[in-house]
C-alpha cells in the first residue's frame, strides 16, 4: 500500500475555492483503480498546543493507494490535468509526501 499525504496552501482566501474544484474532482477519483481513500482534511478546532496547525489557507490530502502504479496512474489521470489547470493560479505552495508503511 501506498500513503500520500499532499499539504496544498491555497493563496490568502482562495482555499474554500481550491476545495470546491477538488470535491468537484473527487468522484472521478474514487472510481480510479486502485484508490483506497482519497480526501481533503483542515485544521481540528480547539487542539490547543498539542497541534501543529496547518493554517487557514491550507488543507491536507490523505490518501492511500494499492499500489505505486495505481498513484502514477491518478497522477496521469486527465481529471487531475483538468483541476491542476483550474487550480493553478490559485495555489501559493503544494508539498506531496509519498510513503510506505514501515515495517
Amino acid at each position: 500500500m501506498i500513503h500520500v499525504l499532499a499539504i496544498i496552501t491555497a493563496k490568502p482566501g482562495m482555499r474554500e475555492e481550491v476545495l470546491g474544484h477538488f470535491r468537484a474532482n473527487m468522484a472521478a477519483v474514487h472510481a480510479e483503480d486502485g484508490c483506497i481513500e482519497y480526501g481533503p482534511a483542515i485544521d481540528a478546532e480547539g487542539m490547543g498546543r498539542i497541534q501543529t496547525p496547518v493554517g487557514p489557507d491550507a488543507f491536507v490530502v490523505i490518501e492511500k493507494w494499492e499500489s505505486l502504479d495505481a498513484l502514477k496512474a491518478h497522477g496521469a489521470a486527465p481529471h487531475m490535468a483538468a483541476y491542476a489547470a483550474k487550480t493553478k493560479e490559485l495555489l501559493a505552495s503544494r508539498v506531496i509526501h509519498v510513503l510506505t508503511p514501515a515495517a
